[in-house]
């Protein structure tokens, strides 16, 4: 896992090699968030026995509440970091677009189709050239999704948003966050969570358009500024063709790879994930993970527990149905299903074991 090129300046202090070091403790997250959600999950009786029922537990993608024959499916997302990412390189017309993949790809991932979506933006000041170019970012995610962008709110905090520490003292104040919720809708028959999933199974993973909208904390502290064009390239929206192949094939289980890499598989199922076929580092859209890798000295476990690797959506099915979809779609198969639950990484002579919590 080498990149192309090689770092030509050393860094000038000590750089993070894992998400932890970069302030991103996953597995704590997890710990701490297990009071949090066990009260949240009590909240659902509130709804028993009436229109909005709650159809799953926490812990989906997104989740279900009933109305009649069908679930109505909600979820909420940011961006993150990325925001610096754009702030630093004065263009904001991308970072719009991940927010709505975000949330649309999560929603997909329970066989729901979006159709909604509101967005929330905290501004450091007024800032025309920001709203103008969040706005089109949004608007194009919305035209890839399908989705309408019925309301939202903006909010001037200066107070708690301040942007790039190096520029928090200018006059020009572009400070910001953003993010969004969205609502799809699906047939309580059609939802797919996972119970499905038989060992054997085949995994399809669809490429990425690079980094996405995950690791960034940890990519821009390991990464020169002369990569920050390409970690801003904006996170792609599976929707189309994920609603395509869920409307003509026996899917089982859908995943989307986003904070965590491939710990997100774990959390359709009991069992487990065997991955053989991956992207090599070599491929356009995965040579960023080879220049993170090299410039932070990160080791192979990290990186993928932390990003996604090449591969942005995973499709579960049987292997007839997984034979007509790599035939069909622009897509890869890359593992199976197993009967343990932990994913296995085997990639030329070295194994990665991804737990859980590691």
């Amino acid at each position: 896992m080498k990149p192309t090129t090689k770092p030509t300046t050393k860094p000038t202090k000590p750089v993070p090699t894992t998400y932890k070091q970069a302030g991103v403790d996953i597995d704590k997250r997890q710990e701490v968030m297990k009071n949090f959600i066990n009260l949240m999950q009590k909240t659902f009786k509130f709804r028993d026995g009436g229109i909005g029922k709650v159809l799953m537990d926490v812990g989906n993608y997104a989740n279900l509440v009933e109305f009649g024959d069908y679930g109505i499916a909600f979820k909420t997302d940011g961006v993150g970091t990325k925001v610096l990412v754009a702030q630093e390189l004065d263009k904001y017309d991308t970072v719009g677009i991940d927010m709505v993949a975000m949330n649309v790809n999560d929603l997909i991932c329970v066989g729901a189709e979006p159709v909604a979506l509101v967005d929330y933006i905290a501004l450091q000041s007024v800032n025309e050239e920001i709203l103008n170019g969040l706005s089109k970012g949004i608007y194009e995610g919305a035209r890839r999704a399908n989705v309408a962008i019925t309301g939202g709110e903006t909010a001037i905090v200066p107070d708690l948003i301040k942007g790039l520490k190096a520029k928090a003292k200018s006059k020009d104040k572009k400070g910001f966050d953003l993010s969004g919720t969205a609502l799809g809708i699906v047939r309580k028959d059609k939802a797919i969570d996972g119970s499905k999933i038989k060992v054997n199974d085949i995994i399809i993973g669809f490429d990425s358009n690079g980094i996405h909208s995950n690791g960034l904390t940890l990519a821009r502290k390991v990464l020169p500024k002369k990569f920050y064009p390409e970690i801003l390239k904006p996170t792609k929206i599976y929707v189309k063709e994920i609603l395509e192949i869920i409307n003509k094939y026996d899917v089982h289980g859908l995943a989307h790879i986003t904070g965590g890499g491939y710990r997100n598989l774990l959390r359709l199922t009991k069992y487990g994930f065997e991955l053989q076929n991956l992207p090599d580092l070599n491929e356009k859209h995965t040579k960023i993970f080879a220049e993170i890798q090299e410039y932070g000295n990160i080791n192979d476990e990290e990186m993928y527990n932390t990003f996604n690797m090449g591969i942005g959506f995973c499709v579960v099915t049987n292997k007839t149905d997984a034979a007509e979809i790599l035939k069909n779609y622009k897509c890869r198969k890359i593992g199976k299903v197993i009967t343990e639950h932990k994913v296995l990484i085997e990639m030329n002579d070295k194994k990665i074991e991804i737990l859980k919590e590691k």
